[in-house]
């Protein structure tokens, strides 16, 4: 296992174990299955646990399965605030120690802002007391590192790396998250100011796995170089030096031995110019299935009306390419969980969007067609309760 350093020093295996995929029986968490693929992992040298407070069930498997094999004090625990349930203080404090409890430890080594969407919300944080909350925990050592996990874009990223002395952060990023998410943009960013940056999402929830077109497939057997296509994936981020620890969902122990595998074999220089053009191709032949051929570049931003545009339409691109669920998923975390609403449906048809477009979308007409498709019943409905909760 290769490793790199947080913040302070301390060694983080390059491939995390990200806990939110257990495998399920009758809606169940299957816990002798997970701590089979736990204990390879940990075999493996992997050090490194992340799961949440909203992760059903997760905590207290994570919990149960390192208690067992006497672990804890071995590996280092990420877990997260559900910020959005939070109304005070004392919620907080019922909220920690519930993790803990679950995760039958004293102490969390990383703890996250869970989907942390812009400065306002921040700010909403910080007027219920977080600041002396957090400085407490830290300073009696219940808390080692805070952070925060991020789905938007790079902007918004940006302007929250630098509205707290974080520690660390996760944003969502792989080789068709270049230029949307936090992008490389948020990535070298939070590098400059000294933040290690984990990665979740490395193959989008398995999707440049499982659903890559077949032009795709045939440009990875084409090449003379031969790795599945996760390998490829985890390889392009290991390739660079900004990033600290990738997250996989890992549910079988076949699984976790490959990535183990890869994780051992890469670093930085893995890659060359002829693999990232071979990517490049990849990439292509996935975007070719795309509705809109926006690159996520940003000049159209920001918009006066507060749309996302770049995530409105990373968004719709995946409704063709992953399905409904995923599409929905992302658009629902990065316009309607915002402080303010990011939604295609705020568009006034104001066109400034469009005057800066480099590939000349009819970003008006787009919007309106993304918000016909992304906006139904349940997104309403839940961007409804978002604002109620927002108010209350």
């Amino acid at each position: 296992m290769n490793y790199r350093k947080d913040k302070y020093g301390n060694d983080i295996s390059v491939l995390g174990y990200g806990c939110m995929r257990f495998s399920r029986t009758a809606g169940r968490i299957d816990l002798q299955k997970a701590e089979k693929e736990i204990m390879e992992a940990f075999r493996g040298g992997v050090n490194y646990y992340d799961t949440a407070y909203v992760y059903a069930g997760s905590e207290a498997a994570l919990g149960e399965i390192l208690a067992r094999n006497h672990i804890r004090e071995q590996v280092r625990i990420a877990t997260k605030l559900p910020h959005y349930l939070i109304k005070s203080t004392e919620s907080m404090e019922k909220c920690f120690e519930e993790q803990k409890r679950r995760l039958q430890t004293d102490y969390i080594d990383y703890y996250l802002m869970h989907m942390l969407t812009d400065v306002k919300t921040w700010e909403r944080l910080k007027a219920l007391g977080i600041l002396t909350w957090l400085e407490e925990k830290k300073k009696s050592g219940a808390i080692r590192q805070i952070g925060f996990s991020y789905h938007g874009n790079s902007d918004m990223f940006c302007r929250l790396v630098d509205a707290y002395d974080w520690d660390f952060c996760q944003i969502q990023y792989n080789y068709m998250d270049e230029n949307s998410q936090a992008g490389r943009k948020g990535l070298l960013y939070a590098n400059e100011r000294g933040l290690p940056v984990f990665i979740m999402e490395p193959l989008r929830g398995g999707k440049l796995v499982n659903l890559l077109p077949e032009e795709a497939k045939q440009i990875f057997a084409g090449y003379p170089i031969q790795y599945t296509p996760a390998q490829w994936a985890f390889r392009w981020l290991w390739n660079q030096p900004e990033v600290t620890c990738v997250l996989s969902g890992m549910n079988s122990v076949e699984m976790v031995r490959e990535n183990v595998e890869t994780a051992a074999s890469s670093s930085v220089g893995v890659m060359g110019l002829k693999e990232e053009a071979m990517l490049q191709e990849v990439v292509q032949a996935i975007n070719a299935k795309m509705k809109v051929g926006c690159t996520g570049c940003g000049y159209c931003m920001p918009c006066p009306h507060h749309v996302d545009i770049p995530g409105t339409f990373a968004a719709y691109n995946r409704r063709y390419s992953e399905g409904k669920r995923a599409a929905f998923m992302e658009y629902f975390m990065c316009t309607a969980m915002r402080k303010t609403s990011a939604a295609a449906s705020n568009c006034k048809a104001c066109g400034l969007c469009e005057q800066h477009c480099p590939q000349h979308i009819e970003i008006r007409r787009e919007l309106k067609n993304a918000s016909r498709q992304l906006e139904g019943p349940a997104y309403k409905l839940g961007r409804k309760a978002v604002e109620l909760f927002k108010a209350y």
